[in-house]
């Protein structure tokens, strides 16, 4: 005899009906469950539907059968991702500067469907985030796959390098035609960046992902093996202020051992941090001497000091005294 039309379905249509509409306070009956298959022109009988379950059971869903005077039924007891999961990855992709809005929307309607419809709504409501400042460079999908499709096939990549202007747009930069071979792609305060040997240059260079347009793959291969080999990735991603440009010192800061946990936040738990008499502490840390650092600094106030090398800490007073001297009254 030959089988109903869309048989060869049915465990697919099951499994599909029981992730989206089911969890452990809503079980399906099996009149709900023949009910949607036949909605779906798959024809179903009690006994057929009993077995199908022990197959999906004895494939590994996690299908648990609720027996009750009510009337029990059937519902997904355990998926590939967690309610708690679910709620740290829209967490995430609304927190994600490199995500614009469009894409969040997005992403988040397509972690809702993992959830299942009754869970879908108390991720909508997890996190507030209106007003967050967002990339809205729609192509940062596109270019960092352009660029991951390059260092796996050992290709150089050309590029617009985009800056913001009064217009509030994305402009081509003055001179901002590139050619690079992409390393290594890196997540650092928040954003995509790119480290990339520029060969005109002789040095390994970064790039903001996000204000890279038009990168194109192109035939020539990579350069910069050996000036990329000498790089230490982690100390690079790690570097504290290294994105902002300026030259690496190590150097020596004090604070009061009440702001330990700034610090920490800032330097990490793995920073070389020497306890000192009345009530201060002082790190060593290899920095990017910038303004961006000094800004850092600043913001601490009085309190924060930079002890070594004199050459700084010496700046930084310079760098005070200019802002000083250059504010109207």
């Amino acid at each position: 005899m030959a089988k109903a039309p869309g048989q060869k379905l049915k465990l697919l249509y099951i499994v599909k009906y029981l992730s989206e509409n089911t969890d452990e306070g809503h079980p399906a009956g099996v009149g709900d469950i023949i009910a949607y298959l036949d909605a779906n022109g798959i024809h179903s009988e009690r006994k057929s539907l009993y077995d199908d379950m022990e197959k999906l059971c004895d494939f590994g869903y996690d299908i648990v059968h609720l027996q009750s005077r009510l009337g029990g039924g059937y519902y997904m007891a355990s998926r590939e991702f967690e309610l708690a999961e679910l709620k740290l990855l829209v967490d995430a992709v609304q927190s994600s500067r490199f995500i614009t809005p469009k894409k969040s929307r997005s992403l988040i309607k397509k972690l809702e469907h993992m959830a299942g419809k009754h869970d879908a709504g108390k991720l909508q409501r997890q996190v507030y985030v209106a007003g967050r400042v967002k990339t809205e460079n729609e192509n940062i999908y596109y270019s960092i796959d352009s660029i991951h499709k390059a260092i796996q096939e050992n290709r150089q990549i050309s590029f617009c390098y985009l800056d913001w202007n009064l217009k509030k747009q994305l402009a081509v930069r003055p001179r901002g035609e590139k050619k690079v071979s992409p390393w290594a792609l890196i997540w650092q305060d928040e954003n995509y960046y790119l480290a990339a040997f520029d060969s005109a240059n002789g040095v390994m260079k970064h790039y903001r992902v996000d204000k890279m347009g038009d990168v194109t793959v192109l035939k020539e291969a990579r350069e910069g093996v050996e000036q990329f080999s000498q790089v230490d990735l982690a100390s690079y991603t790690n570097q504290v202020f290294g994105m902002y440009g300026g030259r690496e010192e190590t150097v020596t800061l004090q604070f009061p051992d009440r702001l330990i946990g700034v610090v920490l936040d800032r330097f990490g738990r793995g920073a070389d941090i020497r306890s000192m008499e009345a009530g201060v502490f002082r790190i060593r840390a290899r920095v990017t001497v910038s303004g961006q650092f000094y800004g850092w600094m600043a913001g601490i106030g009085k309190e924060a000091v930079i002890v070594s090398p004199v050459s700084v800490k010496d700046q930084y007073r310079e760098w005070l005294k200019g802002i000083l001297e250059e504010m109207p009254l």
